[in-house]
């Protein structure tokens, strides 16, 4: 998919919106952007979210800049497993998004053992957030 987008980029006008259709993975959004397209359409955040797949920067960056899918600048948590128990800490320390500054791991955990909804959205809150910080810094590296 990134070999035919980096192919087909050059061909599409410069001045216009470009729209990549089924692209969601941290890194392919990344390397997609660096490609120059712009916008992206994808469930990823939110349907992992809903599974206990929750997202996490390794570094806190400004910037960020990745290219032929290296996925080395962000980490998965799955929430679920059993040593955040008791894991008192928020998903991320660095984080700003409604479910860092106020749960921690091990209750995220407990909402979803426990088949609590409210462990859905709370998630899901986190990994939009994790997704609208990785475009700043796309555009801050940019």
């Amino acid at each position: 998919m990134l070999e035919i987008t980096r192919w087909t980029a050059p061909f599409l006008p410069k001045d216009k919106p470009r729209y990549l259709m089924g692209v969601g993975r941290p890194e392919e959004i990344v390397s997609a952007v660096y490609m120059g397209n712009d916008m992206f359409d994808c469930v990823i955040p939110t349907r992992n979210a809903r599974h206990g797949t929750i997202y996490k920067f390794k570094v806190k960056s400004e910037k960020l800049k990745v290219e032929n899918g290296n996925a080395g600048f962000y980490e998965i948590l799955r929430i679920t497993n059993k040593k955040f128990k008791s894991d008192k800490k928020p998903i991320d320390k660095n984080c700003g998004c409604f479910t860092c500054q106020n749960y921690s791991r091990a209750y995220l955990r407990h909402l979803f053992v426990s088949g609590e909804l409210l462990a859905l959205r709370l998630a899901s809150i986190h990994n939009i957030y994790f997704y609208l910080e990785m475009m700043k810094k796309i555009r801050n590296s940019i």
